[in-house]
Formats: C-alpha cells, structure tokens, sequence
C-alpha cells in the first residue's frame, strides 16, 4: 500500500462531526472564558472608579467577581478535557475505525459508557443553555447604559437638560442603596461611556454571550452524534448474538448430519 492510499484510508477514519463538534466546542468555551473573564475585571474596575468609592460597598461586588472567575477557569479546564473525551470517543465508534479493525467487538461496558456520555452531555447542555441566559444579563444591563450615552449625544438631547439623563446601578442590585454616588449623570455619564472599561466590557459581553450559545449549539451537536453511536453500537451487538446464534445451529446441525453419516456407515459394515 503506497502513501497517498494510507493517508485516504487514515482520512476515512477520521469522525468529522465529532471533529467540527470538537472545534465548535472548544471555540465557544474559549470565547466565553476569555471574554467572560476580561469583562468581569473591567467592570469591577468601572464601578470601583464611577460608581462605588467606598471599598465596603463594592465589597460583595468584587467576591462574586473572583468566584465566577474561578468558576470560569474550571469551565475551561473540564471542558477541554470532555471534548478530547468526547473526540477518542468519536475516533473509536465510527464506522471508519470498525472496518479497518475487523476484530472489533462491542461489550457491555462500551454500551454503558457510551450511554453515560449522552446522559451527561445532555445535562451539560441544559446547564449551558441555563449559562447562556445568565450571560445575556450583563449584555442587556450595558446596553441600557449605551443606550442612555446614545441619547446624550443625539440632538433631541440638546434641547433638554443633558443632566436629567442618568444611569443608577443600584437598582440592578450590584451596590447597595446606600453606596455612594450610586449613579451617574450628564457630564459624568459621558465620561464613563468614553473610557475603554465601558466600551470593552460592553463588547466583550456580547462576544462571552455568543460563545456560551455556540457551546450549546456544539453539545447538541455532541448530543446527536452520541446517540447515533450508541444506537449503532446497540445495532451491532443484535447482530452480533443473531450472527452467533445463527452460527451456532449451523453447528449443530452439521454435528447432527455426522452423527448421522457415522451411524449410517457402522450399520452398513
């Protein structure tokens, strides 16, 4: 077998939808991670420099900050190693594999793990989708400030008081009522949507918000992949024990026609 057939047959074993599952995974972990982690630190910074002077106030704030972001490094940890999981899964149940390994059999603990990985899969998936709503929080609280540091620069606004515009992030629950200022207005507003912790807090959101929807988009795809496999290795396995008992009878019976000619023979002698 010269080069090019053994890199089309090592091609055909190659699971592309694990593989494209994989990278869709990885990618949209990545994205929300990284950005997650980034946004989370600037806006700790914006409400300590804007909104919060007092350390005590923001206290809290900056304790669930550190805790989502240690949640995040476990996020991206377990879920590089599921997707290799997942991969080797891929590379060992494709009908690919299975044809090149003509001694592959199936087991019962192959079945079981295999129907573990989509049970727990699909819990991943619920729990994601739960992710990606949370995420969408911050995205639709920042884009309220953006909308008010649009209306101050709209010419509507310059008919009126560019002072009654204000933004108030107590009534989001970050910082108590009694933190001070509490709330931004006109000048100081303004200032706040013009400093790079707003502007990239903002997007990174949005880019962490889209990550979280790609890694759902990923474990379904995950998802149909897996019990695909797993039916396939069910298929198998009834029709290895109906190969097997057909085998089997075939044995029998072929035992039962010696028995026979044996018989046959010693009462003709």
């Amino acid at each position: 077998m010269g080069c090019f057939e053994c890199c089309i047959k090592c091609l055909g074993g190659v699971p592309y939808a694990s593989l494209v599952a994989t990278i869709l995974c990885f990618s949209g972990v990545a994205l929300f991670c990284g950005c997650g982690h980034v946004a989370l630190t600037g806006t700790v910074t914006m409400v300590e420099n804007h909104f919060s002077r007092v350390t005590s106030d923001h206290a809290t704030l900056t304790d669930v900050v550190q805790i989502l972001q240690y949640i995040i490094y476990g996020i991206a940890c377990f879920f590089f190693l599921y997707g290799i999981i997942l991969l080797a899964e891929g590379f060992y149940t494709t009908s690919a594999v299975k044809e090149m390994h003509s001694e592959f059999k199936t087991t019962v603990c192959g079945r079981c793990i295999s129907a573990m990985f989509v049970f727990l899969t699909y819990i991943l998936g619920l729990g994601w989708l739960g992710i990606f709503g949370f995420s969408a929080v911050p995205v639709f609280l920042f884009y309220n400030m953006w909308t008010a540091c649009g209306a101050m620069k709209s010419p509507i606004a310059n008919l009126t008081s560019v002072d009654n515009i204000c933004v108030d992030v107590r009534q989001y629950g970050i910082i108590p009522w009694n933190a001070i200022p509490g709330k931004a207005c006109g000048s100081t507003l303004s200032l706040i949507c013009n400093t790079s912790e707003f502007y990239l807090s903002y997007h990174l959101y949005i880019v962490a918000c889209a990550g979280a929807g790609a890694t759902v988009i990923a474990l379904i795809h995950y998802l149909m992949i897996l019990a695909a496999n797993w039916a396939y290795l069910k298929g198998l396995c009834q029709q290895t024990h109906a190969y097997q008992d057909i085998k089997t009878r075939d044995d029998q019976e072929l035992q039962d026609v010696q028995s026979r000619s044996k018989e046959g023979l010693n009462s003709y002698s």
